[in-house]
């Protein structure tokens, strides 16, 4: 099964938190799923962690990599078929990251992980 995990279930994830359903933690962990995450995440991340409302303990490269490695996560490059349909989503959810990731898990057919049930308002499967 291919999934897609929003920023917040990766983070979740890594750290370890307990906020992380059990379900989404047995998809991630299960090793015949294909996980993706998409660089829309990685650069929310990178965000947050350069004005300081994230923070790894370590600088930026020297955790996501090794994270993505590690969990055998996949970067899913945003594309124009991504970007046409954020073009055409209504504004049910507001946020510029969450809009991108609910455009490639439409295009790509994918569920994504997220505890957003906004993103139930679209034509996506939202597993949590």
């Amino acid at each position: 099964m291919r999934v897609l995990l929003d920023t917040h279930t990766f983070i979740w994830f890594v750290i370890d938190s307990p906020r992380l359903s059990v379900i989404v933690r047995n998809l991630i962990e299960n090793e015949n799923n294909e996980k993706l995450m998409s660089t829309a995440s990685v650069w929310e991340m990178a965000i947050k962690h350069s004005n300081g409302k994230l923070s790894f303990g370590l600088p930026f490269r020297e955790f996501i990599d090794p994270q993505l490695s590690l969990n055998s996560i996949e970067l899913l490059n945003i594309n124009l078929d991504h970007l046409a349909v954020v073009a055409t989503l209504p504004l049910h959810h507001r946020d510029p990251f969450d809009r991108l990731l609910i455009a490639q898990a439409m295009v790509e057919q994918i569920p994504i992980l997220s505890i957003d049930s906004a993103f139930d308002s679209y034509p996506i499967q939202r597993l949590w």
